[in-house]
This record gives C-alpha cells, sequence and structure tokens, in this order.
C-alpha cells in the first residue's frame, strides 16, 4: 500500500510539472506527455472506436500508466534491501552500526551474508554466539516493496477491471445485459408449455449462461496471476542473479525486466479494454437477432405489400 501511494503521487507530480506551463504548441517534457497521451488515445479509439473509446479511455489509461509506473519504479536498488528486521532465533545474521542493522554487501558471484539454517542442529548455538558478537538475527521486512508482486495489488486491479467492464455494459445495454449469465426464460416457458425443443434449446441457453458467469469469474483469476506472476518471477530471477553473477550480467536482466514491465502494463490494459467491447456488442448482436426473428424475414426486412 505503502509503495503504491508513493506511485499515484509519483504521477500526480509528474504530471503537475509536465503540464504547469500548458501551452498551445507543445514542447519539451509537455510534447512528450502530450503524444505518449495521445498515442495511447488514438490505440484506443482504434479497436473501440470514437463513442466508445472516449469512455473507456480513462480506465484503461489509468491502468495501463498505473501498473507501468508500479513495474518501473520497483526495480529501483531501494526495494526490497530497506526495512526492518523481524528478530528470530534463525535467519539472516545482520550487524549493527551505531543502531542500524544491515547484512554486509554481497560480492560479484556470491553471497556474503551470514545466516543460521533452522535445520542446523547447531542453530542455537550460533544464535547465541551472534547475540553475544552483538548482532542481531532474523528476517528482513522490506519498507517498499513492488506493488505488483504482492498478489492483492494485481487483484485489486482485476476487480476493477471487471467491475468497469460490467458497469460500461449495463449502461449501454440496460438490465437486460443479466440475460448473458442467467438466460433461464426459454427453459421455464418449455417446461410450462411441455414444448420438449423448447426445453432443449432453453437448457442449452441456460448452461451457456452459466460458462459465460464462470468465465467472468475465471477473468480475475486470469488477470491476476499473469500480472503477478510475471513480476514476481522477474524480482526472483534479478535477486538469485545478483548473489550468483557479476554486476554486468545482471544489468542485463533489468533490461528485459523494463521491457516486461510494459509489457504487462499493455497486456492488462489491452484486455480491458477488449473485455469492454465484447460486453458492449454482446447486447447489439442480441438486439439484431430479437429485430430479425420478430421481422419474420431474412435481415429484418419487412415483407412487401401486394
Amino acid at each position: 500500500m505503502l509503495t503504491s501511494w508513493l506511485v499515484v503521487g509519483f504521477l500526480v507530480i509528474a504530471v503537475y510539472f509536465a503540464t504547469r506551463r500548458w501551452e498551445m504548441v507543445p514542447r519539451g517534457v509537455q510534447n512528450v506527455v502530450e503524444a505518449v497521451v495521445e498515442a495511447f488515445y488514438n490505440l484506443v479509439t482504434g479497436v473501440a472506436g470514437e463513442k466508445n473509446g472516449r469512455r473507456f479511455f480513462p480506465v484503461v489509461a489509468t491502468i495501463f500508466f498505473f501498473v507501468l509506473a508500479s513495474n518501473w519504479l520497483s526495480l529501483f536498488p531501494v526495494f526490497n534491501v530497506i526495512g526492518g528486521v523481524v528478530k528470530e532465533e534463525h535467519g539472516f545474521v545482520f550487524e549493527q552500526t551505531a543502531g542500524v542493522l544491515y547484512t554486509p554487501l554481497s560480492g560479484p558471484g556470491g553471497l556474503s551474508a551470514d545466516s543460521i539454517d533452522e535445520d542446523d542442529a547447531n542453530h542455537e548455538e550460533l544464535y547465541k554466539q551472534a547475540k553475544s558478537d552483538g548482532k542481531e538475527v532474523g528476517e528482513l521486512f522490506p519498507f517498499l516493496r513492488g506493488p505488483n508482486t504482492d498478489l492483492n495489488t494485481p487483484l485489486a486491479l482485476a476487480i476493477i477491471s471487471a467491475i468497469a467492464v460490467e458497469t460500461w455494459a449495463i449502461r449501454s445495454l440496460g438490465i437486460g445485459y443479466g440475460k448473458k449469465f442467467f438466460n433461464f426464460g426459454p427453459l421455464f416457458r418449455g417446461i410450462t408449455r411441455f414444448n420438449f425443443g423448447l426445453v432443449f434449446q432453453g437448457g442449452i441457453d441456460a448452461f451457456v449462461g452459466i460458462l459465460e458467469f464462470i468465465s467472468e469469474l475465471v477473468r480475475l483469476v486470469s488477470f491476476t496471476f499473469r500480472l503477478f506472476g510475471n513480476m514476481f518471477a522477474g524480482e526472483v530471477v534479478i535477486l538469485m542473479f545478483t548473489f550468483l553473477t557479476p554486476v554486468v550480467i545482471t544489468v542485463a536482466f533489468y533490461g528485459l525486466e523494463i521491457f516486461v514491465g510494459v509489457i504487462q502494463a499493455f497486456i492488462f490494459a489491452m484486455l480491458t479494454l477488449v473485455f469492454a467491447m465484447m460486453a458492449v456488442s454482446h447486447g447489439e448482436h442480441e438486439g439484431h437477432a430479437d429485430e430479425h426473428e420478430k421481422s419474420g424475414s431474412p435481415g429484418g426486412l419487412e415483407p412487401a405489400a401486394h
């Protein structure tokens, strides 16, 4: 939560300084900001059309820039390395200078920090020795963590995305949008009329609606774990290569994570946009089908009068 609010604050400050001297002919930082926002806006309207694009853009763009800023800011070295120590009888051994706890820096290709393994038969003696030397033992509780490496943030973004999509669909199609998930009307009509064909068709419609509802719930899971898995895996890779390889090799993985951060933000935002278009267009297709059925002729044309 702390890092998420820092990201929000960073975005607000960046936009403020980029736009405080707004000019009709952009230049400098304003030119960069306008170019980025306009390019993303054109992408959204190109997919959803001008009308829907203007509706979807605020939410889709907010998700994109928030996820992107979270991913990139999490690559700064202060993340996951500065914090408090949860004191235990096992874990890393922290040295102490002027009341500040720290672990010795690891050299290229190796971890120099001492640790006490809980499974070690002599862990009690090692703990007492560390305490007698004025050291502390425990686990680091970092003050700053990457928001998307914690499962709660991607889940919250997935829930917000789902709420936005369903809200757009209801506002566009009305309460009748719910028939997409709970279409039991034909089934009940077939039962009351003792019409086997209508019962069979109604059963299929009801089953498809239930599958649609399940797919909406599964979408939350896929949204959450796609973003969380990629960012958490990247953090682990950087951590392990920092301990196992020279710094030059680790820098290459930082470059890879910068690219992955953009891709994951883009995927999350674009999937939100695509699902919104699918939800809005679903009712339009249903409406056309109903019109065709009521007209009694292909394409919904009225029969010519003789």
